[in-house]
């Protein structure tokens, strides 16, 4: 006859819930303190390997531990290391065939014993692969068996039993993340990488080139600085949206002034009626700002929210117009989503 253990918890009020949650984020915030201070050489060593790798960086780990190994391997992969992951169990069934001899490995164990990563070993030894581990003793299975360990020392794990993980695998999480963006940095991995392996979404528009987003040369409203603003607005049509500046030339094709529709407001506000018919240079802005195509577009929406204006001309290495960036295309790209 078997014996049921009843567990009772006391239910918590919502002011005890709140210390509970506050406590388990301290524990886990110290433990990362903690673990700040203990980090040495091994580290850097572990970065130059990951530096020197000429293949992949495959990432192991089970359970919860290899959760946060997909999340590392991540962050490796879209800041300028290939990487991928490898589950430990499906590897000793035909998957290991995916490691080769210019790898490296990062395996992540608290304990360093799982079974299914300690069985692991001695094909990795055997392919003489360099083997990064992140576990809680260097003494461990899999702390002996690495060319370089980052022990994570013994933790407190958040959890009321002192059992799930928790603590443990943020501290991985950290540790992880600091390894790959160590060697990003030495790979010096910067906003144009960055912007290749993200083409898509609000951070790929980000990220993007004035190129991409900008209204085309043909859709826009360029004229003579000699025309007059009259010559100006009855000839100048274009299809779609209409922009709210007009783009002046030299003979040469450079950019020399823009006017807006606000400059043609001025003019009637003042009643200087006559001025339509005087060539647009005489009442365009004179050099106005501008950005150079294939300058990245958070630097141009930042030029746009500094500056309060909303218009921008794109133009080439010889000044020439080559499109117009128009505040109400890029409306979504906050100022604050620029730094």
């Amino acid at each position: 006859m078997s014996t049921q253990v009843a567990r009772s918890f006391a239910p918590l009020t919502p002011v005890e819930q709140l210390t509970y949650a506050r406590d388990i984020v301290r524990i886990e915030a110290q433990a990362l303190l903690r673990l700040a201070g203990k980090i040495d050489g091994s580290f850097t060593e572990a970065v130059q390997i990951l530096n020197d790798c000429r293949g992949l960086v495959v990432v192991s780990g089970m359970g919860k531990a290899g959760l946060i190994g997909q999340k590392v391997s991540a962050t490796l992969a879209s800041t300028g290391t290939r990487s991928l992951f490898l589950h430990p169990a499906e590897a000793v069934h035909g998957d290991l065939g995916r490691v080769a001899s210019d790898d490296c490995l990062l395996i992540l164990s608290q304990s360093g014993e799982t079974e299914e990563v300690t069985r692991l070993l001695p094909t990795l030894q055997r392919l003489r692969v360099p083997i990064i581990a992140i576990t809680g003793r260097g003494t461990s299975t899999l702390g002996k068996a690495a060319t370089v360990t980052l022990e994570l020392g013994a933790l407190q794990e958040a959890c009321p039993l002192g059992l799930a993980p928790s603590t443990s695998t943020t501290a991985m999480l950290a540790l992880g993340d600091a390894l790959a963006l160590v060697t990003s940095r030495l790979r010096e991995f910067g906003r144009g990488d960055f912007a290749r392996l993200h083409p898509a979404g609000n951070l790929g528009r980000r990220l993007s080139r004035v190129d991409d987003v900008m209204r085309p040369l043909e859709q826009c409203r360029v004229a003579s600085q000699t025309d007059t603003i009259r010559q100006v607005f009855a000839t100048l049509q274009r299809p779609g949206r209409r922009t709210g500046a007009i783009m002046l030339i030299d003979d040469a094709g450079r950019l020399t002034g823009l006017f807006t529709d606000s400059d043609l407001a001025r003019l009637f506000e003042s009643r200087r009626d006559h001025a339509l018919d005087r060539p647009v240079a005489e009442a365009m802005t004179v050099g106005p700002i501008t950005v150079t195509s294939g300058s990245m577009l958070l630097d141009a929406v930042a030029i746009l929210a500094e500056r309060k204006i909303s218009e921008l001309p794109v133009v080439d290495a010889a000044g020439a117009p080559r499109g117009l960036l128009d505040i109400t295309d890029i409306v979504s790209l906050t100022p604050d989503e620029t730094t």
